[in-house]
């Protein structure tokens, strides 16, 4: 997601869609990243063709309600016309609205400090904890 860090940051609200799990085989690894900014518009990508379109929906969603949400993408003789993945596999996507938490991680990795206590309470943030962001 660092790719997307610039972007993202700049603008003042987005849903970010993460590949947060893969069984079998996917188009793209846990990690990959998909943002859709406040006029819709997309950067990334979780996994293409009709997946891509099903999240990006997801991720208007929640651009719109806050409420994070976890979604799973897979194949199967019941769902081969639905939405799915026809290479065999199956994927998790995980959906959240920006935060000041992901904003500071974010600036953290654009500023080449990534903060691995990000998503912690700050009162659990120090450089004793590994965590040399100045905004903890």
């Amino acid at each position: 997601m660092r790719d997307l860090a610039p972007t993202l940051l700049s603008w003042d609200r987005f849903a970010v869609a993460s590949v947060v799990a893969v069984r079998g085989s996917a188009p793209r690894p846990v990690g990959a990243a998909m943002a859709v900014g406040p006029s819709g518009e997309v950067i990334g990508s979780v996994s293409g063709g009709c997946v891509e379109a099903e999240v990006y929906d997801l991720a208007c969603q929640v651009l719109e309600t806050a409420v994070p949400a976890l979604a799973s993408f897979g194949y199967s003789d019941d769902t081969a016309f639905a939405v799915g993945l026809t290479c065999g596999g199956s994927l998790d996507v995980l959906v959240q609205r920006d935060s000041l938490a992901l904003r500071a991680a974010l600036q953290a990795s654009v500023d080449g400090h990534p903060c691995r206590c990000a998503s912690r309470q700050r009162a659990r943030c120090s450089p004793s904890r590994g965590c040399h962001h100045r905004a903890c």
